[in-house]
């Protein structure tokens, strides 16, 4: 027996015409995306103003492959941790991060992830699937009602820096975005979300040829090709020189600043030499950097850097007027800071 549809991979358009197609008025797929999108819908049972038949019909004929927070874990500190568990019973994470004025959505778009740097937890798994733009739309609007459930306001931001690799799923992650945007879905401003990526060249363009309004970051860490390829081993394959020619295009292209994520790690880019190449990546378009501190996954070679060290990189780079900024992490007794997300869930799929 073939599997039904999610109805939410159906345009406004293409559900307008399933009702022609089946005796009923257009305006029905109006009503029955706006259930979908802007007032998430779990169920077709939960959309009171379309009759039974009409609902009936569409149990028949479609699903809606909507999330489930499986568990949910609170930081000392306010982090929500979210373990999310998807139609075919894999599971991603998702982080709530709240500050005094604002709450930050980190989402997942793959489940495992398709590079594989050394210093990370989710690329410790393979890459099972891409997250489709409900999936990922879901992850957002559930971190929102926990936003307004804990914090009593709406989600300020969204950063895509959970699982997986955002630009490897391109298509996917911009159709959230589109949806997540729209006043027919959450309304948000591009400006407040940001996609960052361990570099991808050729997606980097796109999303600049598209006008995509978003903010972009690049998970950088080193700016010396050998210890970006030791660490980050897909850098063979997109290496600094084709990234820099494609943020170059993205400025020019946006005359929107990049933001370089950057994590400073004891023996390895803690040198002269290091520091020294990332003030020369920094010259290439207007940027800031955010030094990132490290939460170990393990007991390997990757240890923080010294704090004299951080304290190095800051002044050599206000030095050069970079600007700078230490983000320190938050969630680390749930393993929800930057790079611990592994889906830790033993009955996970």
């Amino acid at each position: 027996m073939e599997a039904k549809k999610d109805i939410r991979a159906l345009s406004k358009e293409e559900l307008r015409e399933f009702f022609v197609a089946n005796g009923d008025k257009a305006f029905r797929g109006n009503q029955v995306y706006e259930w979908l999108w802007h007032k998430t819908a779990h169920n077709f049972e939960d959309m009171t103003n379309v009759s039974k038949g009409t609902r009936a019909m569409l149990e028949a004929n479609f699903v809606i492959n909507h999330i489930e927070v499986d568990q949910m874990q609170r930081s000392k500190d306010g982090t929500v941790k979210n373990a999310i568990r998807l139609h075919d019973g894999l599971i991603v994470e998702s982080v709530l991060i709240p500050t005094d004025t604002r709450t930050t959505a980190c989402v997942s778009s793959q489940v495992g992830c398709s590079f594989n740097c050394s210093f990370c937890a989710t690329a410790r798994l393979k890459r099972m699937r891409d997250l489709n733009p409900g999936e990922i739309y879901d992850q957002v609007s559930a971190i929102n009602q926990e936003s307004l459930l804990y914090y009593n306001h709406k989600l300020s931001n969204i950063v895509f820096m959970g699982m997986g690799e955002p630009l490897m799923n391109y298509d996917n992650v911009m159709k959230s975005i589109e949806m997540i945007t729209s006043p027919e879905g959450l309304g948000m401003s591009p400006k407040r979300i940001t996609v960052s990526t361990s570099g991808v060249p050729h997606r980097i363009k796109q999303m600049a040829d598209e006008g995509t309004k978003v903010n972009l970051a690049l998970s950088l860490h080193s700016a010396i090709d050998e210890i970006r390829t030791k660490i980050m081993p897909f850098n063979k394959k997109y290496d600094l020189a084709s990234i820099k020619e494609a943020l170059i295009y993205w400025y020019h292209k946006t005359e929107r600043h990049v933001t370089y994520e950057y994590v400073v790690w004891e023996g390895i880019n803690d040198d002269k030499e290091s520091i020294k190449a990332l003030i020369e990546f920094c010259k290439i378009i207007p940027c800031k950097v955010n030094l990132i501190e490290y939460n170990p996954i393990d007991d390997g070679p990757f240890q923080q850097a010294s704090p004299a060290t951080i304290n190095n990189y800051i002044s050599n780079l206000e030095m050069h007027d970079i600007t700078v900024n230490v983000r320190r992490s938050r969630g680390k007794d749930i393993d929800a800071a930057c790079g611990q997300l592994a889906n830790k869930s033993k009955d996970t799929v």
